[in-house]
């Protein structure tokens, strides 16, 4: 086959071309510190880092979703800490009534202490937090006490996914917190309990007073109950974040080790190309000066 001067000159630019392409490409790698600027690059490694960067982002979702997590527990244990308070402040008073030597002003003063930690008890079931009343169950737009006093709460469990597959239930059963079932299996609400001590308080009935003092350590017991359950789920939260902590730094990792380029490797490749290119401009510079006119002289 004749080789023209054509030729050369062709093949000697499609590869110059290449070299400058293999240059750009190390160029970007070093620049952007990826090994790939477009998935054309490495099909491979771009489908990889897509698998990557997908379960980084689902981590960090998860980790959002533990913030809410924790404000729904944390603002419900608030809540209930300050109802045993209250519950344990309307028994003290209620055995302080039951003595028997109290006169009836005394009795009602003691009646008006505890309506008003009954007030204080229902402000506690509305407690709102975030616009979301979370003593009323999945209905978190309305209040568990509505405007005529009824005390009817949603007992739906409101589930947040904090892992893959894993929902958890966030709120508390505001029907077993603030109430109990009696020995005839009736539900007595705690308002209900400190309305009645209330109104034999201010009626006098200092012989029924005590009796009262049970059903409130029944209510105070429920508080608790309750209390100890959502220690045992932050509990559980609080392993759920160290494991979600670890998937995160091992998927980054992971996304790195496929993305990222190595910077040593990256700058002998350039220099090295570098080298080439100027080797194959020399020697293009070479082939392609000498014309027939040189030949002749």
């Amino acid at each position: 086959m004749r080789v023209t001067q054509n030729m050369i000159s062709n093949n000697l630019l499609r590869n110059i071309s290449r070299s400058y392409q293999e240059l750009d490409k190390y160029m970007n790698q070093l620049s952007t510190g990826k090994k790939i600027t477009k998935p054309s690059d490495d099909p491979v490694i771009a489908m990889k880092g897509m698998g990557y960067r997908s379960e980084v982002k689902q981590v960090q979702q998860f980790q959002r979703n533990l913030n809410e997590v924790y404000n729904w527990f944390d603002n419900t244990d608030a809540a209930l800490d300050k109802a045993t308070l209250a519950l344990q402040r309307v028994r003290e008073l209620t055995v302080q009534a039951s003595n028997g030597t109290n006169d009836y002003t005394e009795l009602e003063s003691i009646a008006k202490e505890i309506r008003q930690i009954g007030e204080h008890l229902k402000e506690i079931a509305n407690t709102k937090i975030n616009d979301k009343y979370i003593f009323n169950g999945t209905n978190t737009n309305e209040p568990p006490f509505d405007d005529s006093g009824n005390f009817d709460p949603n007992t739906e469990s409101v589930k947040i996914e904090v892992s893959k597959g894993t929902l958890l239930k966030v709120n508390v059963d505001p029907k077993e917190v603030f109430g109990v079932t009696d020995d005839n299996q009736d539900y007595v609400d705690v308002f209900t309990t400190i309305e009645k001590l209330t109104e034999a308080l201010e009626n006098g009935e200092s012989d029924e007073i005590g009796a009262y003092i049970g059903d409130l350590d029944q209510h105070i017991n429920q508080v608790l109950n309750a209390r100890a359950d959502l220690g045992a789920r932050m509990n559980r939260v609080e392993l759920i974040e160290n494991r979600l902590d670890q998937q995160e730094v091992i998927a980054t990792q992971m996304m790195s080790n496929n993305e990222d380029v190595d910077y040593t490797e990256a700058i002998t490749k350039l220099i090295t190309q570098e080298s080439l290119h100027r080797a194959a401009l020399s020697a293009g510079a070479r082939i392609i000066q000498p014309t027939l006119l040189d030949f002749l002289r």
